[in-house]
């Protein structure tokens, strides 16, 4: 007998119904999933014509990405298959859910990482999960050949989003937005890295509108930084480099369901600078109080783009008719990268500890 504490409400318990498990799948949840949709007043006002924004914050999932919505489902289906150790490549975050959800379940996660290119938070997690952390030398696309190859010789489940059941679990945000909004959005604005995510909120938007639960789905808009932009350029990038490790990515495995999200969708794909997604990070802390790593500001970069008269020609962005409501998912916790915002803050302002001291270095 498979046991189900009453309190767990993670993604499986909440929408088993929509996902390809049965009584003999264990659920090995961390209460992931039921992430805040934040209505954003200033993002509405910048929008303008009567626009709705709403944010989507996935860094507050157990380790602070959306990636755990993947992975419950991921690891459930393994244990229920019989697996004993679980494998992945990650730029951080997949690294992060897989460790932590294999110690949940009790079994070994192995993670390739590229060496000197993931951001520490995320590295750090991995390590306290009890992961067994291999640094190659080479990028994430050679950790993901590898992770494929060990998959067809080793007895060893592979966590990464090839493996079907990843975007089954994400799917759920989408009807999670559904179920808040009463509806589909009219545009979903997100950031594209291994293209896992837009493909899986496109699948949950589809089945929920041929549910009759929403009676659309949105136009799917996606944003890759501009040094690691394969799917932009429409060729692989060998080399890709950007601030957002997150989407340091440039032969995406879910190219081929990312692209037909987006032209199904009738949206787009676009590029942002490193320098626009740092901007908007630190204005989205700064202004909204939702701080996200990088790669999570890509979407409202974007957004910012898509807004400036200056570069109408270069966006692609379609119009946003009058009315419209807008989501942005943010994919992960600013936590899982504090090094990026150190060097972007101001310094700490030194005084003795005397009030006057105080108020006279605060003028």
């Amino acid at each position: 007998m498979i046991f189900r504490p009453l309190n767990d409400r993670g993604v499986i318990a909440r929408w088993q119904q929509y996902l390809p498990v049965s009584d003999a799948t264990p659920f090995v949840s961390l209460n992931e999933g039921s992430t805040p949709l934040i209505h954003s007043p200033k993002l509405s006002a910048k929008v303008g014509r009567g626009c709705e924004f709403y944010i989507k914050y996935e860094g507050l999932n157990p380790t602070g990405s959306f990636k755990d919505r993947g992975m419950t489902v991921a690891i459930s289906k393994a244990i229920e298959e019989g697996a004993e150790a679980v494998i992945c490549a990650s730029t951080g975050n997949t690294s992060a859910a897989a460790a932590a959800y294999a110690a949940r379940a009790g079994i070994t996660c192995v993670v390739l990482l590229p060496a000197g290119k993931i951001a520490f938070g995320k590295l750090a997690q991995a390590f306290m999960y009890g992961a067994k952390v291999v640094a190659i030398d080479g990028n994430f696309d050679d950790a993901l050949r590898l992770v494929r190859e060990i998959g067809e010789t080793e007895p060893i489940a592979i966590v990464n989003s090839i493996n079907p059941y990843r975007l089954q679990g994400q799917k759920t945000a989408a009807f999670e937005i559904i179920e808040e909004l009463g509806d589909a959005p009219d545009f979903h604005v997100l950031p594209v890295g291994n293209a896992g995510n837009i493909s899986a909120y496109w699948m949950g938007y589809q089945e929920f509108h041929q549910l009759g639960k929403a009676s659309r789905a949105p136009r799917m808009i996606g944003f890759q930084a501009s040094g690691s932009a394969p799917i932009f350029h429409n060729k692989v990038i060998e080399n890709p480099d950007t601030i957002a490790t997150a989407i340091r990515i440039g032969n995406p495995a879910s190219w081929e369901y990312a692209t037909a999200a987006v032209t199904n969708s009738n949206g787009a794909i676009d590029i942002v600078t490193d320098e626009e997604i740092l901007s908007a990070q630190m204005w989205l802390a700064s202004n909204e109080g939702i701080y996200v790593e990088p790669a999570s500001a890509a979407g409202i970069a974007g957004i910012f783009k898509s807004l400036d008269p200056a570069r109408a020609a270069e966006r692609r962005f379609p119009e946003i008719p009058e009315g419209s409501r807008i989501v942005c998912t943010v994919t992960g916790h600013g936590l899982k990268d504090p090094d990026v915002a150190k060097e972007q803050c101001g310094s700490v302002i030194p005084a003795p500890a005397e009030k006057n001291e105080i108020l006279r270095r605060l003028t």
